[in-house]
C-alpha cells in the first residue's frame, strides 16, 4: 500500500474527546458513525449521516486526514488524496 504524504505525516492519533458529533450536539441533529480531524481533533459525523459534518469541515479547513471514532475500528482516511490506511 502507498501512503500520502498527509498520511505519512501522522505520528499521533487524535482520539475523540466524548463519542458525539460536536456540530449535531449544538443543532439538536442526529449522526450514525463518527470521524476524527487529525489536524485539529474535531470529532464529527461522517457522510452516512444526515449533516455530513466532517466532509463539511473538510472543504472549509482543508484539513486533510480523518480517523474512525467508531470502537474498534483503526483507519485513518485523507480525503485530499483519496487513500485509506488501516494502523
Amino acid at each position: 500500500m502507498t501512503l500520502c504524504s498527509h498520511l505519512k505525516a501522522i505520528t499521533e492519533i487524535k482520539t475523540a474527546k466524548a463519542y458525539v458529533c460536536e456540530e449535531c450536539i449544538k443543532q439538536d441533529g442526529t449522526w450514525l458513525h463518527l470521524r476524527t480531524c487529525q489536524t485539529c481533533g474535531a470529532t464529527l459525523c461522517c457522510d452516512d449521516s444526515p449533516a455530513k459534518h466532517m466532509t463539511q469541515h473538510y472543504h472549509l479547513t482543508e484539513h486533510p486526514v480523518i480517523s474512525s471514532a467508531e470502537p474498534g475500528e483503526q483507519w485513518l482516511w485523507c480525503y485530499k488524496d483519496g487513500v485509506f490506511a488501516e494502523y
